[in-house]
């Protein structure tokens, strides 16, 4: 499926006066790295704040790379007899899903070579040479991760290095979504990090969810939209390398925080962002990744065969121009 908008950059936007009896509430904070904003319609509760630090706190501590005590950290350090819990099984799962739907371009087994790169947890590999690359890859590869049924999980060596991180971010939008619908609250927006679920409508418009859409080329500290949307019961993430790259101070090379997992390369494909939207934040946030390391053919190949799936891309062209597939 395919995306009809340029969705690179979200950010909120509200018009109009307010028609509902519920009142707007808007709740910020810090989770991941990078901060949060919630809006939501209904009555004003105390325990709401508390209750979506709990949540992103379970996720951090079942999946993030950066707590040294999390579960995925203790199977990364090669401790054994780990029992996983639900929040890692469904980051397992989902990634599962897309890894097979992206033929392997979605691989969470990439974090040693992202590391490597100085895109992870650790400083990076200073001389990262064909052989060295060669010999890390042998630690890349998610069918050689097993997750069975009763909790355990086994790699096929210590080495390899699980990182859910094109995942976790989205999936912990989702928890929080949950969360929000388990207190009753129907009609809310959910932006972290630049990535948005959005429930319901919204309330002082009687109309879907407004944001702002920010073009490749906006300056960061003076962005600016380049489009406006409207979305109801939706996920949108994206991806990006035109911002998220590193110059080795001692060869000049760029290296970009996509890896295709299949020749362990950080060198950008021609796919320059992704946008995808889907039902969950997870699936967005996962298929965005795959399409940056796929390429344009393989990505609209991929897009055309997943349902309920769209996306936008920008791709550099063999004559070396900026286009767009919608």
């Amino acid at each position: 499926m395919k995306l009809r908008y340029c969705i690179i950059f979200l950010s909120l936007l509200w018009a109009g006066c307010s028609t509902s009896p519920n009142k707007r509430i808007i709740l910020k904070g810090d989770a991941f790295g990078t901060t949060y904003t919630i809006q939501y319609f209904g009555k004003e509760q105390q325990d709401i704040s508390t209750g979506i630090d709990s949540v992103l706190n379970s996720v951090n501590e079942s999946v993030s790379t950066y707590l040294p005590n999390s579960l995925i950290s203790k199977l990364n350090r090669g401790e054994t007899g780990l029992q996983v819990d639900a929040i890692f099984k469904e980051n397992f799962e989902i990634s599962k899903t897309v890894h097979a739907q992206s033929e392997g371009y979605f691989d969470p087994t990439v974090g040693i070579l992202r590391n490597a790169y100085g895109f992870g947890d650790t400083a990076p590999i200073k001389h990262l040479d064909s052989l060295v690359l060669d010999s890390l890859r042998e630690f890349v590869g998610f069918q050689k991760v097993q997750l069975f049924e009763t909790g355990s999980i086994q790699k096929q060596a210590p080495q390899i290095y699980l990182d859910f991180n094109a995942v976790a971010k989205g999936y912990g939008i989702d928890q929080v979504s949950e969360y929000l619908i388990s207190k009753g609250i129907q009609h809310y927006l959910i932006e972290l990090g630049g990535e948005i679920l959005a429930k319901g409508r919204n309330q002082e418009t009687q109309k879907r969810w407004t944001v702002g859409v920010e073009g490749i080329d906006s300056d960061l500290e003076n962005r600016t939209f380049t489009h406006v949307i409207a979305i109801q019961n939706l996920a949108v993430a994206s991806s990006g390398n035109y911002r998220k790259f590193r110059i080795d101070s001692l060869t000049g090379q760029k290296f970009v925080h996509t890896i295709n997992p299949l020749n362990g390369k950080a060198e950008a494909s021609n796919v320059t962002s992704a946008t995808v939207t889907a039902s969950t934040c997870a699936l967005a946030d996962a298929y965005a990744t795959a399409c940056m390391a796929m390429g344009l053919e393989r990505a609209k190949q991929m897009l055309e065969r997943l349902d309920g799936v769209e996306a936008y891309l920008t791709y550099i062209d063999e004559k070396q121009q900026s286009k767009s597939y919608a």
